[in-house]
């Protein structure tokens, strides 16, 4: 393995696209600081991985050290924490807290949603069993005291996966209609902030529905996000419109336990002409490209591409190189094009901590990106814009009205996602 591994997205970031990843977990009582310090700086134990600081060695790479130094707990300031800089002890991994509300802040460079669990997790767990008592614990818990395993450290060799051809391509392409949006942010120097809703819908009315129409909460959504954006822009000739659902690929390339980040996209594209089919309709054409999409080979030759790009990093002599040649080798620039982003890779496993849990929420980069999360009885889903027009979520909600399906809708919040310091 690389000693590099980790590191690689790190040099993809961007003051806009820090490529890091909030967790937002809402409970059921205020946070007490001092238990939740004591949870935080226990459980990081269990996650050595985690524990890192930003070196850049000899050869001008940046490299993940161990720090010895304590995790972060800190009271939550509305403002962008600055992971790697002395405020959060050089950590990538922080903590913050108010009232009845923790955040886990964390760069994406070294895991994504699924690998992160473990550190929420396993902190929370701390946490609640100093403040509640005996909680049975999710079958997935590190805790402290036992050993890493191989399967959580497992990362694949490239060189020896299968190189079949997958049985059919899905014709997608790219659909710039959203472009412009997300372009107005990013280039304009004056836009400083994205923003955030939060929507609860009841789980057992989501899942009945979804199952009424043969769909899966991934395409249901998907649907539901397609009727949102066909309403949003103007028809433009020669376009169409597309959406992506985030899929794990770990099982398969045999990375089941691995905490790192495995994630391809499941393109799904739409014509101008369904924008008034129902909604049972479009869930089927999501529910077929995930069918025709759900191959192997595809995974495997993802996993090939991303560490194509991490050989070409580590062969070039400096970091102004390195930085160059991997934005333009990202999978953000290569990935076709999409209107939309649906993440949701499941049910997740809380043991008796869901019911102390109200809410739980992941931030993230992008628009029109809804990041999904699921409790005991309700789906929990962050949708996310660059900016404060209402129009996306008002007509998505829209749809749930449709479907008549309860919600709860928050008001407008900031995102507030980290910058990074990096050593000079």
């Amino acid at each position: 393995m690389s000693k590099y591994q980790d590191a690689y997205l790190l040099y993809e970031y961007m003051d806009k696209l820090p490529y890091a990843v909030r967790m937002k977990v809402c409970l059921d009582s205020a946070v007490d600081a001092a238990m939740l310090n004591e949870a935080a700086q226990l459980a990081i134990l269990r996650l050595p991985y985690f524990s890192v600081k930003i070196t850049i060695d000899e050869g001008q790479n940046y490299l993940l050290e161990h720090n010895d130094n304590p995790i972060p707990v800190l009271p939550e300031k509305d403002e962008k924490l600055v992971l790697g800089s002395e405020g959060v002890n050089g950590h990538l991994f922080a903590i913050t807290y108010r009232d009845d509300t923790i955040w886990f802040t964390f760069s994406h460079s070294l895991c994504g949603a699924y690998g992160a669990l473990f550190w929420v997790k396993a902190t929370l767990y701390q946490y609640m069993i100093r403040k509640h008592g005996e909680l049975e614990p999710p079958k997935d818990i590190k805790l402290p005291g036992t050993e890493v395993t191989e399967g959580e450290l497992f990362l694949p060799d490239p060189d020896k996966l299968p190189d079949d051809e997958p049985i059919k391509r899905y014709d997608g392409g790219d659909s710039n209609v959203a472009l412009g949006r997300f372009l107005k942010y990013l280039l304009n120097p004056f836009a400083k902030e994205t923003y955030y809703y939060q929507i609860d819908i009841p789980a057992k009315e989501f899942m009945d529905y979804s199952a009424s129409i043969d769909g899966s909460p991934n395409t249901v959504l998907a649907a539901m996000m397609f009727n949102v954006v066909s309403h949003m822009f103007k028809e433009k000739k020669d376009t169409h419109l597309s959406g992506r659902i985030a899929a794990d690929y770990r099982d398969d390339i045999n990375a089941h336990e691995s905490y790192r980040d495995f994630v391809r996209f499941i393109h799904i594209r739409y014509e101008w002409d369904m924008k008034d089919d129902p909604i049972e309709k479009n869930n089927m054409r999501a529910r077929g490209a995930v069918i025709s999409q759900n191959q192997p080979e595809l995974s495997w030759e993802r996993f090939r591409k991303i560490e194509a790009t991490h050989r070409g990093v580590d062969a070039l002599p400096d970091l102004k190189s390195k930085k160059k040649f991997a934005s333009k080798n990202s999978t953000f620039r290569s990935d076709p094009r999409d209107n939309y982003t649906i993440s949701y890779v499941g049910k997740t496993d809380w043991g008796d901590m869901d019911k102390h849990i109200k809410g739980i929420y992941t931030i993230t980069d992008g628009d029109l990106m809804l990041e999904v999360n699921a409790l005991r009885d309700k789906f929990c889903i962050t949708f996310q814009l660059v900016n404060k027009d209402r129009t996306p979520i008002d007509l998505f909600c829209k749809n749930l009205e449709d479907a008549k399906l309860p919600y709860n809708v928050s008001s407008t919040y900031t995102r507030y996602l980290p910058k990074i310091k990096f050593p000079s």
